[in-house]
């Protein structure tokens, strides 16, 4: 079962831009997609906007394409849990993709569209990778991604 806090203290505060400024490049180590992480990764929600990333905030990295890894841009993910030291995120996108879970509008996004999470595709980063934190998922939001994620064999 993943904890939820009765409220979150700072829902939808966006953070200062981290030391990596606001240029959007590759990280210094790699921001990598891992496969099967289902059964190893804890689904856990801890967000705490203290300037490192947790489980259930929405943080910025530059992410390759998927067609060439050399390339890729600056963009969202969610950060759903840890597989080590590693933190576990999915990608947002605020274009609409079948198959993809809608999560609606948040303070990551400027312009405060609506959001869609990518299930598929589970992205490693460490916390040097991270540009800044965008905001935090209501526990409710954050849910129902956990619903998802375990009807896709997470545990």
């Amino acid at each position: 079962m993943v904890p939820w806090p009765p409220v979150c203290s700072a829902p939808n505060r966006v953070l200062a831009v981290s030391e990596h400024g606001p240029t959007p490049r590759p990280a210094r180590g790699a921001v990598t997609q891992v496969h099967h992480v289902e059964r190893s990764a804890k689904l856990d929600y801890a967000p705490d906007l203290d300037g490192f990333a947790d489980p259930g905030e929405v943080v910025w990295a530059w992410v390759p394409f998927e067609e060439d890894p050399q390339i890729g841009k600056d963009r969202p993910l969610l950060v759903v849990g840890r597989l080590g030291g590693a933190l576990l995120g999915l990608m947002l996108s605020s274009k609409q993709h079948e198959g993809w879970l809608d999560l609606g509008a948040g303070a990551w996004d400027s312009e405060g569209r609506p959001s869609h999470l990518r299930l598929d595709r589970v992205y490693e980063l460490d916390e040097h990778d991270i540009r800044r934190e965008g905001s935090v998922l209501a526990p409710d939001r954050f849910g129902l991604v956990v619903d998802a994620l375990r009807a896709r064999g997470w545990r």
